[in-house]
């Protein structure tokens, strides 16, 4: 169309028609430019073993998979580096949401790596959202100094709403990273109670961490979280707050008097420190390194790592059951009549439960 600005009522004044606009994408791009070889099971474990980081994240990505063709390539991996694995000390991390875990774990980070050396890995647990099943895998973000040291690997992974599946692969993933170099790994869980149990069959130390000053010290004499703690340390022990985590500690010492004496013959001990500041790692660093020389000296150390090998096979057991019962195309088709004569009161839940159950033995 002609522009009316170039009529001649209109002299003097002229419009040009421009240029014709590019392709959006670029015509020399090469499609196949960016297509990443697939690896072999045999070079993933070969990567791993020479501490190749994009190698390690590629297997962890495998493991996570629920495809079942990627499942059997993932325990062909973890079996070939399950030899390499065993040499690191493991440090589960939990405290209630807001309490500074990642604070802290960058500052413990940090710390032993500039004293001890070596290298570190942090797998943290990222809970989903129960609407849109998606997480947010911050935990990255909040670990500064972490994120950007040569000898750190962090990974975060969602809960996706199977936290027992998240937590074996988890300690599948702790095989890979110990074969690949890291004599040093940190799980921090969730921070919602079931996690800690799971976290806590996974780890050599088990380390809490406590806020002050928040209406909690009725919580230290309760069963549960406290007695599988192996450390218990009060955060953000600073500024006005140092009096009110002296309390909590003392308050905390007190109570785990009431408890018996646990299997590793170990008294867990009660620190204050500064996850913001800095102050205070060095003592928590000494309180670890002091319980995994006493429990290598007792024996309980190989006790405990034989116990979890074993307390993971039944729950790898138990995983491969419900998945193998709720992916039979019988009981698929008659989960949802089961549903509906529940729902519609002719039947109550254990009945329905039964009767799946014996159409799936009967149909084995």
């Amino acid at each position: 169309m002609e522009h009316p600005e170039n009529s001649a009522e209109y002299a003097g004044l002229q419009v040009n028609s421009g240029v014709a606009q590019p392709a959006i994408i670029n015509p020399y791009l090469k499609r196949n430019r960016f297509h990443r070889r697939e690896l072999t099971a045999a070079e993933m474990v070969e990567g791993i073993v020479k501490g190749n980081v994009t190698v390690l994240s590629q297997a962890v990505t495998l493991v996570e998979s629920v495809n079942p063709a990627h499942q059997q390539k993932a325990q062909e991996v973890i079996n070939k580096c399950l030899p390499y694995s065993g040499n690191s000390i493991r440090v589960g991390i939990s405290g209630v949401p807001g309490a500074g875990k990642s604070t802290s774990i960058d500052e413990f980070g940090i710390h032993v790596l500039k004293e001890k050396g070596g290298k570190l890995a942090v797998l943290a647990i990222d809970p989903s959202s129960e609407r849109s099943k998606g997480s947010i895998l911050g935990d990255k973000t909040r670990m500064e100094k972490l994120s950007v040291h040569p000898d750190s690997f962090i990974r975060p992974s969602p809960t996706a709403g199977s936290l027992g599946g998240v937590a074996r692969k988890t300690r599948e993933t702790i095989i890979l990273c110990e074969a690949a170099g890291f004599d040093k790994i940190f799980v921090e869980t969730v921070g919602v109670g079931q996690s800690e149990t799971a976290c806590h069959s996974m780890v050599d130390f088990f380390l809490l961490i406590q806020l002050a000053g928040t209406g909690d010290e009725l919580q230290g004499i309760k069963r549960g979280i406290m007695e599988i703690s192996d450390g218990i340390v009060i955060n953000k022990c600073d500024g006005e707050n140092v009096d009110k985590c002296q309390m909590a500690a003392t308050n905390f010492r007190n109570a785990l008097h009431f408890f018996p004496m646990p299997e590793s013959g170990w008294q867990p001990k009660v620190l204050c420190y500064s996850g913001f500041y800095g102050y205070g790692i060095k003592e928590v660093w000494d309180m670890i390194y002091q319980y995994i020389d006493f429990v290598k000296h007792n024996g309980y150390f190989d006790y405990r790592r034989n116990e979890q090998s074993k307390y993971w096979m039944y729950e790898s057991i138990n995983e491969h059951l419900r998945l193998h019962f709720y992916n039979n195309p019988l009981i698929q088709q008659r989960l949802q009549e089961a549903e509906h004569s529940v729902l519609s009161g002719q039947q109550t839940s254990f009945s329905a439960a039964q009767q799946l159950l014996d159409a799936y033995y009967d149909n084995l």
